[in-house]
């Protein structure tokens, strides 16, 4: 009795796939991007903004899930949203798609000093590594980097 059981155990275990022993590893890259211009045209699902770091428009997508808000956090009616105002758009790059998640709508304001928009890129690139030790228990570690451009 006490072989088969013994036999049975040892079967038992060598039909579990082998990557149950191993340590899984999975990484993900996710990178949130800011970056501050002028409105030069509004379409239905497009933003197209001009910087100065930027020779050419740059075009962001827009989503049901893209948020309109102004200086204090309060949400703007996309209605409101025009040519010619001053906005940062916070974005995530999905291949060479510019996805927008907020865009911050600022003051307009008139000045006759300058008609250039200052400009301030931030990017902020998150790496989470998730590890599967032979147990079956995860243990997650998440790097965070940070580089700003004016």
């Amino acid at each position: 009795m006490k072989k088969l059981s013994l036999s049975l155990f040892a079967l038992t275990i060598m039909s579990l796939p082998i990557g149950v022993f191993a340590a899984q590893q999975s990484n993900m890259t996710v990178t949130r991007t800011e970056t501050a211009g002028t409105i030069s045209e509004v379409k239905p699902d497009t933003l197209i903004i001009r910087s100065e770091s930027s020779p050419n428009p740059v075009v962001y997508t827009s989503t049901k899930k893209t948020s309109y808000v102004n200086e204090k956090g309060e949400p703007v009616s996309i209605e409101t949203v025009k040519s010619g105002l001053p906005v940062t758009v916070y974005y995530t790059s999905n291949g060479n798609q510019m996805v927008a998640d907020k865009v911050l709508v600022h003051q307009s304001t008139t000045t006759t000093t300058s008609t250039k928009p200052m400009i301030e890129e931030k990017k902020i690139n998150t790496t989470t590594t998730t590890t599967e030790n032979p147990l079956g228990q995860k243990k997650t570690s998440t790097t965070t980097t940070t580089s700003k451009t004016n």
